[in-house]
């Protein structure tokens, strides 16, 4: 079995992912386009201290990108709302690799959090047949509110008909979603047919290690529910084969593609610094954030204010291949400046007066992709931890 360097491992993972961003030609929009189908998905939050992490998990990788970006992939049809791990903007043209999904949902061997209403469902699907794309916000329903938490009956029923495929999300407006038939969403090259479940596994494989470089069986299937089995068989197949090799790392062993190793050969930049969304692809996994990187790390908005270490929005940041600090974060839009309520530098942290050089370019470029004229820190110390 070969081995790789931890700084070898590194080089891989980022040069998958696209970061820090290479110069590229073309359009902006066409920058965008590449980078989302490089990385595959992109998570979407609805968190708006900062910009959203859909909008900056892609100007992480194009600094050249526009808010616009996402809703023109979408509606030039080259990408598509589902669930991921969680709910995201899939490739277009990876779209049947949702419907075993899709499928389980409606027969019900997977559950949704909501609760099957077939009459109402049946009512609500008739009525954006004959009256076209509506939101949620279109239908009349009652709800007895008792913890805050709930949504209106219509709203599960439209959600349940997403979920199991009978409805796509045609677009948002104000952040509302448009849902509309799928028939009427999906463009007619697309490919429709149920893969098998081995057709499935191997695209679960190859499809995460073109974007991540290297993973385990764990983190390819991921808060993915029932494919483990067919992806462990998969990866056997894949190595038979000759596609992917078990490298070592460390003392952890994964999967490799074999055209990733050449990337070994190309050059990672080094001197950028690069501010990356807690739902950055990178960085989803914590576990292998920690493993690949040796960066622990929580996103404490979901922790009481008492017992957070850094911050409610604390974001990583990326500095000569490895993770090498932390900003608390957050846009104040009277004074339209970006706070950086604090700084954490890591205690690994070398050569501090030139990652402070290139966190100044970046902190420039993030204020202004917040819409914001400039930022201060208000505080900057080692981490302690």
């Amino acid at each position: 079995m070969n081995s790789l360097s931890i700084p070898e491992a590194r080089k891989l993972v980022l040069l998958s992912q696209g970061l820090p961003a290479k110069p590229q030609k073309g359009s902006a929009y066409a920058k965008t386009l590449s980078a989302f189908n490089r990385i595959g998905y992109v998570q979407i939050d609805t968190i708006s201290v900062v910009q959203r992490a859909h909008h900056h998990t892609l100007w992480s990788r194009n600094p050249d990108y526009q808010l616009i970006h996402l809703e023109q992939l979408v509606s030039e049809k080259q990408a598509f709302e589902y669930w991921s791990h969680a709910a995201s903007y899939l490739v277009m043209d990876d779209y049947r690799f949702s419907l075993p999904r899709k499928l389980a949902i409606r027969s019900g061997e997977q559950n949704h959090w909501f609760k099957k209403d077939p009459k109402l469902m049946a009512s609500v699907l008739k009525r954006i047949e004959l009256d076209g794309p509506l939101m949620a916000k279109d239908f009349e329903s009652k709800l007895a509110k008792r913890t805050g938490w709930e949504s209106k009956p219509t709203k599960q029923a439209l959600e349940m008909l997403y979920m199991q495929g009978d409805l796509m999300i045609t677009e948002r407006r104000q952040f509302h979603k448009v849902y509309d038939l799928t028939e009427r969403v999906l463009p007619a090259h697309i490919d429709t047919r149920v893969p098998t479940e081995q057709e499935h596994a191997r695209y679960l494989v190859v499809s995460f290690l073109k974007a991540h470089a290297i993973g385990t069986l764990q983190e390819i299937t991921y808060l993915l529910k029932g494919v483990k089995a067919q992806v462990a068989i998969a990866l056997l197949e894949l190595q038979e084969s000759g596609e992917i090799e078990k490298v070592k790392v460390s003392n952890l062993e994964y999967y490799v593609l074999q055209e990733s190793l050449a990337l070994l050969d190309q050059r990672l930049s080094r001197k950028t610094a690069k501010i990356l969304s807690p739902f950055d692809n990178l960085l989803i996994q914590r576990g292998r954030a920690s493993s690949i990187f040796n960066f622990d790390y929580q996103l404490e908005c979901y922790v009481p204010a008492a017992k957070r270490k850094f911050g409610y929005f604390c974001l990583p940041i990326l500095w000569d291949g490895r993770l090498v600090a932390r900003a608390d974060c957050k846009v104040d839009k009277k004074t339209s400046r970006l706070d950086v309520i604090h700084l954490f530098l890591e205690s690994s942290l070398k050569a501090k007066e030139a990652f402070i050089e290139a966190l100044d370019q970046e902190l420039q470029a993030f204020a202004a992709f917040n819409q914001c004229g400039g930022y201060a820190i208000a505080k900057t110390s080692t981490t302690p931890y």
